[in-house]
């Protein structure tokens, strides 16, 4: 099967989605029982998943980790504007917040070109941090940071639902 580009998105049928709905939320879910949860046999849900794995509908399976349990509470927001928007500057800036610091980060429109969702122990971690990425970057024009005061929703769900 043919591996969709960014504009033409995989086929999913109702199974598929049933399968997504539930390891989105565990993705340690035995076998066993999401097959049990979708009826399908557990065969048809390996093969499933592994298709979704190699056509890049799931990207990773992984453990969300709360940041205050690791020393890494506070969160936060910034918004980014670059001198030069050329295909290589925004390729070099991409790379550039390529660090572990760096949770999210968007490519966007309006008046900035970035938002980046960013996680440190401590102000002083995050004002090395925002020296070396942005002081420091002669691409950027001007960064503007905001201190989340409380984390009210996070989460990386995407509604598999045709609704």
């Amino acid at each position: 099967m043919p591996k969709p580009s960014a504009t033409t998105p995989y086929a999913l049928d109702g199974f598929d989605r049933a399968i997504l709905e539930v390891v989105q939320f565990d993705n340690t879910t035995p076998l066993r029982l999401l097959a049990d949860r979708v009826n399908l046999s557990s065969a048809s849900v390996q093969r499933r998943l592994k298709r979704m794995e190699e056509c890049g509908v799931i990207t990773g399976n992984v453990a969300i980790v709360n940041p205050t349990q690791v020393g890494k509470a506070i969160t936060i927001v910034v918004e980014v504007m670059t001198e030069r928007t050329s295909i290589d500057a925004l390729e070099s800036m991409k790379k550039h917040f390529a660090v572990p610091e760096v949770q999210q980060c968007y490519y966007v429109t309006g008046e900035a070109d970035f938002v980046l969702i960013v996680n440190v122990g401590s102000m002083q971690e995050y004002q090395a941090l925002a020296r070396r990425l942005f002081a420091e970057n002669a691409n950027v024009r001007w960064f503007k940071t905001m201190v989340a005061l409380d984390r009210l929703k996070v989460g990386l769900e995407v509604s598999c639902t045709d609704k």
